[in-house]
């Protein structure tokens, strides 16, 4: 059974860093196309980052852009967000989900594209 587990979610000041993982179980993760997506309160839930099978394309929405940075190591199954110069307004549930179709195009890491889907991590950037 394909899973999904998000972690390294926390409460962290303005400026600070997080990192957070995706850890996959029941599927091998280098067959699928990753995205993280976050969904703020009284939000639509949106595309942060999105990342191919193999790692060789990567997409960012412009709110993240050189903040944000998406890897994955399929070795050990995980996708990372590392996620530096946190703002308040990157306050959500973060959340990674996959699909095996090879999906490259920015208007592709949209959560429509994707299938498969974890729990979601809380990050909270206050002071």
């Amino acid at each position: 059974q394909l899973q999904l587990v998000e972690s390294g979610g926390g409460l962290v000041q303005p400026g600070g860093s997080l990192r957070l993982s995706c850890a996959a179980s029941g599927f091998t993760l280098g067959s699928y196309t990753i995205g993280w997506f976050r969904q703020a309160a009284g939000k639509e839930r949106e595309g942060v980052s999105c990342i191919s099978r193999s790692g060789g394309y990567t997409n960012y929405a412009d709110s993240v852009k050189g903040r944000f940075t998406i890897s994955r190591d399929n070795a050990k199954n995980t996708v990372f967000l590392q996620m530096n110069s946190l703002k308040p307004e990157d306050t959500a549930v973060y959340y990674c989900a996959a699909d095996p179709r090879l999906l490259v195009l920015q208007r592709m890491c949209a959560p429509p594209f994707f299938g498969s889907w974890g729990q979601g991590t809380q990050v909270t950037v206050s002071s």
